[in-house]
């Protein structure tokens, strides 16, 4: 199998179960902005310490964004195939960001004025995947249907990726952040 398949060639793109739209329409817009932020984090994980608590947060959400862009890829009259949590996200993956990102604020000082980015790599790259991820927050709300969670996802997503940066500047340029049996920090 080939790589390239010649059918974009003309300015469409397929869709997940079926159809084509044009590249620049709201869907590929937003599930192609879900997919570099994706890449930023990947980014952030070659960063992170290998097998650590924050390699396997990062893990998870990169697999929780191949979700979104299931779902975003999915022409309104083929919703109804889409599974739940492993093509279409659900309220609870929201509600799971909203308990990471309150475990993981327990274990810093949360900053007390604007923050500078760049304390250290993998926190400005955090930092970055965190824009990315709003941006296609922006995007998701033009694609996404009604009765949809992935722009509340994307928002947690934001969300904990400012956590993660602000618990990574914590605990050092390494990224070996406590692993999940230790009690926080105070």
């Amino acid at each position: 199998m080939k790589i390239y398949t010649r059918s974009g060639d003309d300015g469409t793109t397929g869709l997940f179960y079926g159809g084509r739209v044009p590249k620049d329409s709201p869907a590929p817009w937003a599930y192609g902005t879900v997919d570099e932020a994706q890449a930023a984090l990947g980014v952030a994980r070659a960063l992170a310490e290998r097998g650590g608590e924050l390699d396997d947060i990062l893990v998870g959400l990169c697999r929780d964004l191949y979700v979104a862009m299931a779902e975003l890829a999915t022409l309104p009259e083929n919703r109804a195939k889409l599974g739940a949590g492993t093509t279409l996200v659900t309220e609870d993956m929201v509600a799971s960001l909203e308990v990471l990102i309150d475990r993981v604020t327990e274990r810093f000082a949360a900053p007390t004025e604007f923050v500078i980015p760049g304390q250290t790599m993998l926190a400005a790259q955090l930092d970055v995947a965190r824009t990315v991820v709003r941006r296609a927050e922006r995007l998701a709300l033009r694609a996404a249907a009604p009765d949809s969670h992935v722009v509340a996802y994307l928002n947690r997503l934001s969300d904990l990726c400012w956590t993660l940066a602000r618990w990574a500047e914590a605990e050092g340029e390494t990224g070996s952040l406590p692993s999940r049996s230790e009690p926080p920090s105070r």
